[in-house]
């Protein structure tokens, strides 16, 4: 029940926007009652919380799943982005809702569990790919790469860009321009 509740309000978040979402609709397409909606959730903050909690567990499901053993960058670099993508291509217009709309925001603390795996993961590449320590400057390399990606998938995922073939190969570009020049570059970073 609680998974056709919160597939039902993230379609009505992508396709018909913030203004568009209310708990009678939700339970009305997951099937449920509306006495049962408020059994899980208390209100529609609740469920927004945890549409985006769900979305936010694709995406880990989406690195996780990344052939870290790839032979080539080429092929990490497609993977990463096309898994990304595939996470973000779900529902479409969600995450512009999700960020831009919802009254909840969507911050994340950067010590979050969520956000120490997934930075994790882009620091495990930077360690394969570009030769480099697990260290802080790894971290912190880790974290321009996830916030460059994310970036893009984002305004993709705004403009109803997330199939766009250029887009997709710039970002492989990126991201196999980013690693390849972290094997050959040993910068200083600046000091704060």
């Amino acid at each position: 029940m609680v998974d056709a509740i919160l597939e039902a309000g993230a379609r009505i978040l992508s396709e018909s926007g913030w203004a568009g979402f209310n708990t009678n609709v939700v339970a009305k397409l997951a099937g449920v009652s509306i006495g049962s909606f408020y059994q899980y959730f208390p209100d529609k903050l609740a469920l927004i919380d945890a549409i985006r909690d769900r979305h936010l567990q694709d995406c880990l499901m989406a690195l996780r799943g990344l052939p870290m053993d790839a032979p080539r960058l080429e092929d990490f670099a497609a993977a990463l982005v096309d898994a990304l993508v595939s996470a973000h291509g779900r529902h479409p217009g969600l995450h512009r809702v999700l960020l831009d709309e919802t009254p909840s925001g969507g911050h994340l603390d950067p010590a979050s569990a969520f956000e120490t795996e997934y930075i994790g993961i882009y620091a495990r590449a930077i360690g394969i790919f570009a030769g480099r320590a697990l260290d802080e400057k790894s971290r912190a390399d880790a974290m321009v790469l996830s916030d460059a990606v994310d970036g893009v998938i984002h305004n993709a995922a705004r403009r109803g860009q997330l199939s766009d073939g250029s887009i997709r190969a710039a970002l492989i570009l990126l991201v196999e321009t980013f690693l390849s020049r972290l094997r050959l570059t040993d910068y200083k970073g600046a000091s704060a």
